[in-house]
């Protein structure tokens, strides 16, 4: 983690211009002065419905945790049908504290074999304070080959995102997160 709060000065600009995954995370627990919480998150093909993802909807906030760094990543694992579908709807629900969030936005760097092959860039706009909000983005998927898709099969977690959170342009949230697909047949 940058030192000395420099994690302060880190801005969407500096993020976009990476090319690889983050060794560390850029920003410490406590730059998240806005209270926000993660309640849900979903992955769907947009096309069928098919839900891919979702998380418990009874996540623990006040639990202890020994190593903060585990509550920032996540391992998912995927079917390789993934991999074909057109469209992916996705939708996040999360909690804001007693201060309001102006310009939230995310951006969510993806990378394989340490390579940025996806860019994802957000803006939620305002939430009011003490409020609970939904957060969907519908995004088509780049169109892969099979080798393309055997690549990443055949290559566990070499699939890996940075998930930086923004309000009014100050870094308040980095997450971290590594992908599998197994075959669905």
């Amino acid at each position: 983690m940058p030192s000395n709060q420099q994690w302060e000065r880190i801005t969407p600009e500096i993020v976009l211009s990476y090319q690889k995954p983050t060794d560390d995370y850029l920003c410490p627990l406590s730059a998240n002065i806005y209270g926000i919480e993660f309640n849900k998150f979903e992955v769907k093909d947009y096309d069928s419905g098919e839900t891919v993802y979702a998380s418990p909807s009874d996540i623990p906030t006040d639990y202890y945790v020994p190593d903060e760094n585990l509550i920032r990543s996540v391992q998912y694992t995927f079917p390789d049908s993934f991999l074909t579908f057109k469209t992916v709807r996705t939708m996040l629900e999360f909690k804001v504290g007693p201060q309001p969030l102006n310009n939230f936005r995310m951006i969510e760097l993806h990378y394989f074999k340490n390579k940025v092959v996806r860019v994802y860039d957000f803006t939620f706009g305002f939430c009011i304070p003490n409020s609970t909000n939904t957060w969907e983005a519908i995004y088509d998927v780049p169109e892969y080959s099979k080798s393309e898709v055997a690549d990443y099969v055949n290559n566990p977690f070499a699939h890996k995102s940075d998930s930086f959170y923004f309000v009014d342009d100050k870094l308040v949230m980095h997450n971290k997160a590594e992908y599998q697909y197994v075959s669905s047949r």
